[in-house]
């Protein structure tokens, strides 16, 4: 290939990725994501957060990081709880929705009522739907569209970004 031509081709990928950011996108039910609010209920500056939270948690929770897989003890954990944000404490998930989605990840089929929030991530050249903490805007993960039956919905959690009360 030229120089010519891969330079053409680059200026067509960078042009196909800014259109996607214009036009917006849908999250995998098939509805326009939530959007974040203007303020959240729990609203900290970086200092305060990195003190409330260990380097990994802030990396994943503040800066949208991710986990490495299967380090976390809550992708192999069973028992009866609820699942809560790491950041405020927030109710988002109960055992009885949790899977072994075999991603190294703790998944759920859904979020308990009015615990998350969900918003359009293009990062890494790819759209995903991103699922955040809708009372601190804490990163939690993403959702696909491959979990299973009733929702289909594969709610993959970095474990960090959550902590495990048993029932």
């Amino acid at each position: 290939m030229t120089r010519r031509g891969l330079l053409g081709m680059g200026l067509v990928t960078a042009a196909a990725g800014a259109v996607a950011r214009l036009v917006g996108a849908e999250d995998k039910a098939g509805k326009a994501p939530k959007a974040f609010p203007k303020a959240f209920e729990v609203a900290m500056s970086d200092a305060a957060w990195q003190q409330r939270l260990t380097p990994v948690q802030f990396s994943v929770l503040r800066k949208h990081g991710t986990e490495p897989p299967r380090s976390s003890p809550l992708d192999k954990e069973y028992g009866r709880g609820t699942y809560h944000c790491g950041g405020c404490e927030l109710p988002l998930f109960s055992s009885d929705a949790k899977f072994d989605s075999r991603t190294g990840w703790p998944s759920f089929w859904t979020p308990l009522p009015d615990a998350v929030g969900t918003s359009t991530d293009r990062a890494l050249f790819m759209t995903r739907t991103e699922v955040h903490c809708r009372r601190c805007g804490g990163h939690l993960g993403h959702v696909f569209d491959d979990g299973p039956k009733p929702t289909g919905l594969r709610y993959c959690m970095n474990g960090v970004a959550l902590t495990f009360r048993r029932a």
